[in-house]
């Protein structure tokens, strides 16, 4: 007779998520349904629809870094990682979608094997930290194309070069492709490092070599 082999002991998956027991709600296109740095309450669960990521300013998605389509999770990654939202979301299409408390969603998790808890949540960290990277990413090419710009519009003055302004910061935002408030930003970035001097439409540019690796990067 055969001696039975010792499996030891194995946990098997729990039942599925019973996402029918929470309330579909719906919305239009153009609705916000996420804000980057807002602390999760809740994890969406898109049941139909698009989503558009990325950044918004002044209403608008400025920087789209892509488009989810539903069925999926929306933001189930930062929810499990305990982290905020780090990308705005906002509906391109009339959506529907469900609502789950984040710490349902978590005492379904800690039901799971420890090994497939463990996945999930380093799936969820690597995801944030990689949404995170992209954003930061959106900001750096902001300050690129402005010291560009800057570098491009640059004259020799008696204090080294000079960027005579002749048109608004409205127009010069929506010429860059980025919100004024960015462009206000980015500015006063500059001026703190030392590369941006002077006042009103007369800026000087003392640092123009330090400029130009930023417009590189």
């Amino acid at each position: 007779m055969c001696a039975a082999r010792n499996r030891g002991t194995v946990r098997t998956m729990p039942d599925s998520l019973r996402l029918d027991e929470f309330a579909l709600t719906s919305a239009s296109a153009g609705a916000l349904l996420r804000q980057r740095h807002q602390p999760l309450q809740e994890a969406l669960y898109l049941e139909r629809g698009s989503v558009a990521f990325g950044v918004q300013e002044e209403g608008r998605m400025r920087h789209l870094l892509g488009i989810m389509e539903g069925p999926c999770w929306l933001d189930a990654a930062p929810a499990l990682a305990d982290q905020p939202c780090a990308v705005d979301m906002v509906a391109q299409t009339p959506v529907q979608w469900r609502a789950v408390p984040v710490g349902h969603l978590r005492n379904y998790l800690q039901r799971w094997p420890a090994e497939a808890q463990g996945l999930v949540t380093s799936m969820a960290q690597g995801y944030c930290q990689q949404a995170a990277l992209a954003v930061s990413r959106v900001a750096q090419d902001a300050v690129a194309r402005c010291a560009q710009w800057l570098l491009q519009h640059a004259e020799p003055g008696d204090q080294g070069l000079r960027v005579q302004l002749a048109q608004s910061k409205r127009q010069i935002a929506a010429h860059l492709g980025i919100a004024p408030e960015t462009l206000s930003r980015v500015l006063r970035q500059l001026r703190d490092q030392g590369l941006l001097d002077g006042l009103g439409k007369n800026l000087w540019l003392p640092q123009p070599e330090s400029l130009r690796q930023l417009a590189k990067a």
